[in-house]
Formats: C-alpha cells, structure tokens, sequence
C-alpha cells in the first residue's frame, strides 16, 4: 500500500466531477484554458468550480502558449494555487511567467524517446515542477489529453530530478499501478483515462483511478 501517491485529475468540468475528484482524494485538480480541448473552461465556469475546491487540494490552470492578456484574464479571476504550462514555453518565458503571476509553474515536457529526457534537465533550472507526458503525435491538435502513453522505461532510475515531477500521459485505472512501479513516480495526472467520452468524467473511473495509484 503506497500512502504518498499524488494524484491530478485534470480537464473537470462541472461540480459532480469536482466533488468525486476531491472526496476520492485527489490532491490537484485541473482546469484547462484551451480551446481546442473538450475539456476547455471559460473563466467565469472555472471560477465557480474553483470556489469550491476545499484547503488542501491544489488548483492548476493548464494553458498552451498563453499571452501575457490570457493569464491576466485567468488569474484575476480564477482563485489558483499552480500554473501548467503545456505548450511550447521556453525556459525564458517559464522565468518571466514566475515573476509576473507569484504562482508556481509546472512545465509539461513530452517525451517519445531517450533525447527527449534532456529537456527535463533544461526546464528543471526554472519550473517548480515538471510533468512528464506523453509527446502529441504529429499533427495533433493537442498537446496532451490524447490517451497516449510512451515507454515507461525510459524514466527507470530517474527518481530524483532536482524538482518534483508528475508521470503523465495514457494512463488509466488497469495501468497507473504498472507505471507507477517501472518509473517510482510520486505524483500521477490523468485526463482522458477517467472519462467515458472526449471532456466526460465517469465517476467509478476517478475513484478506481485514485485507488489504483495507491495500491500496489
């Protein structure tokens, strides 16, 4: 039984799947701002989602190559603890959006093969955290929430990067546990892999999710 299993139940969209998240023990929970996304929220929806996420539980704001007007815009309204930046950011702007907003940054890095774990270390120097996902095939119209996972077996041993990371990328209720053991990842975020359609969250999906990742 592993206790200190973080879990991120990212792209909720409505109370119900909000409630379930938190009281099946997610300590993160996301809100995306893109909108390309099935998951996409305006600010006003994410403001009344995020009233009601209780001390405790870490509310992120996923955003893809915001301007400087976008995360105005979300964070003058949106009561957030985090910001995931899940574009194509540079180190520079990870640091200058830091500066502006006072909020931690998670930086999503997508990984296909072994050269892609360099950017890892690069992002490391100014992110708070780092969240491993899988790289969007070509083409794709997202750069994450597309239910594709990569090798697992890339990130063996690599436990202790200089910040926290998150595992990310393909994972469900039947793998979380597997992928879990192959990387020694503490913290896990899932999207589509506890829905029952493109932006729907299932209920018994988040709660078998939750259990899975702390079950070993």
């Amino acid at each position: 039984m592993v206790d200190d299993i973080r879990v991120k139940i990212c792209g909720l969209t409505d109370p119900e799947q909000l409630r379930v998240a938190v009281e099946a023990g997610a300590r993160y929970v996301g809100f995306v701002f893109f909108a390309k996304s099935p998951r996409h929220l305006t600010v006003d929806r994410a403001v009344e989602l995020a009233v009601s996420v209780p001390v405790g539980v870490a509310k992120v704001a996923l955003v893809v190559n915001p301007t400087d007007a976008d995360l105005d815009a979300i964070t003058a309204a949106v009561p957030l603890d985090m910001l995931q930046l899940h574009g194509k950011e540079s180190p520079a702007r990870v640091t200058e959006v830091k500066a502006r907003y006072g909020l931690p940054v998670m930086k999503a890095i997508g990984v296909a093969e072994a050269a892609d774990l360099a950017q890892i270390d690069l992002y490391s120097d100014v992110a708070d955290q780092l969240l491993i996902d899988a790289k969007p095939p070509p083409g794709a119209d997202l750069p994450g929430g597309n239910g594709l996972a990569f090798d697992w077996r890339l990130l063996a041993g690599r436990k202790y990067w200089r910040k926290p990371w998150m595992l990310a990328g393909g994972l469900t209720p039947d793998n979380v546990g597997e992928a879990i053991r192959l990387t020694g990842a503490r913290q896990v975020d899932v999207s589509s892999g506890v829905e029952s359609a493109p932006g729907v969250k299932d209920a018994g999906l988040i709660r078998g999710f939750l259990a899975a990742a702390r079950a070993q």
